[in-house]
């Protein structure tokens, strides 16, 4: 019975630690002027199902969850959403966008970023400009090193696709599948 509760509370615990606590664009902007640090966003839609994977299995891995929440504002934007959101001194809406349609038009914040289809994982520096965008559904293992070599600042040393790939060839994972 104490093996049960050990293994219990050790998987409660792990849940706990492994959770992103995701806020909105507007709120992540906002914090950036008191504790500068980058965003993540993680473009996605509700009919998504490689969106939902990354939620669960990539974003919500223990390793990733735990830099993520340490070194990013963790941002979700609903590619498809009808709510309007005023940055960067203009508002950003989705006039296209039919309540009870399963799949609607991108919103204008999503075109905005260049992001043309979802998931799709999009960086920001401390002052809200944009790093790199990463399409297409991630593993832990495949987004890891983009999540380092961003937050320490190293993308501002690597010029070549040569020294990205050998940064590649040099990393070593913490992601244990």
């Amino acid at each position: 019975m104490k093996k049960f509760a050990f293994l219990f509370c050790s998987l409660l615990m792990t849940a706990a630690f492994g959770q992103v606590k995701w806020m909105t664009l507007e709120a992540a902007i906002e914090a950036q002027k008191n504790v500068p640090k980058k965003i993540l966003i993680d473009f996605y839609a509700d009919w998504c199902g490689p969106c939902k994977t990354m939620e669960k299995e990539t974003f919500n891995h223990p390793v990733i969850a735990k830099y993520l929440q340490d070194n990013y504002y963790a941002v979700k934007f609903d590619a498809e959403n009808k709510e309007s959101i005023t940055l960067f001194g203009r508002t950003f809406a989705n006039p296209g966008f039919v309540d009870g349609k399963k799949r609607n038009s991108m919103h204008e914040f999503t075109k905005f970023m260049n992001v043309n289809a979802v998931p799709t994982t999009v960086f920001l520096d401390e002052q809200s400009m944009p790093i790199t965008i990463l399409q297409g559904a991630l593993t832990a293992k495949e987004l890891e090193p983009y999540m380092l070599f961003i937050a320490t600042d190293d993308y501002k040393k690597i010029n070549t696709r040569e020294q990205w790939e050998n940064y590649q060839k040099k990393f070593k994972s913490s992601v244990k599948n």
